[in-house]
């Protein structure tokens, strides 16, 4: 029997950077702007992108200095995933946050960068950038497929 990896045997906050920054699927979920219902705490997602995600790759365009341009960008922290309560259900980090086990798809699984595409999971193709609309106008763009893309892909 072979070595368990790590995300089965470390909390979030026992991870190396290298570790906690593999958990990333890639999928490009959490760069869409979502709204607050300021009353119910209710988040609405919307397909709307932070200006700096690429929408084919679903990658940050400037990952390390990325809160320059964004600074409220979050920086998921293992104390911020354990308060973010708009984490897809897909996520790596809620994922192992939660005690369950990555799905197929994901990188660290399938060994494959492409499979979290190929399963329908991520927002390639998917988005629209912040750019391109006007902030009274997001609530235009809600769509609930954030939250249950890639259903029968989870098995």
């Amino acid at each position: 029997m072979g070595k368990l990896p790590f995300w089965k045997t470390k909390s979030l906050a026992e991870m190396t950077n290298a570790e906690w920054e593999s958990l990333c699927d890639g999928c490009g979920l959490c760069c869409l702007n979502k709204l607050e219902d300021w009353d119910t705490g209710e988040i609405a997602w919307t397909n709307i992108g932070c200006t700096l995600l690429d929408g084919q790759s679903c990658r940050c365009k400037d990952y390390p200095n990325r809160q320059a341009t964004v600074p409220d960008c979050i920086q998921l922290t293992p104390q911020e995933v354990e308060t973010l309560t708009w984490l897809p259900p897909t996520c790596g980090y809620r994922l192992v946050r939660d005690g369950i086990d990555l799905y197929w798809w994901h990188p660290l699984v399938s060994g494959d960068p492409e499979t979290v595409h190929q399963a329908g999971i991520s927002a390639r193709g998917r988005t629209v950038s912040e750019d391109d609309v006007d902030v009274d106008d997001f609530e235009d763009y809600l769509v609930e497929w954030p939250l249950t893309v890639g259903e029968a892909s989870r098995k």
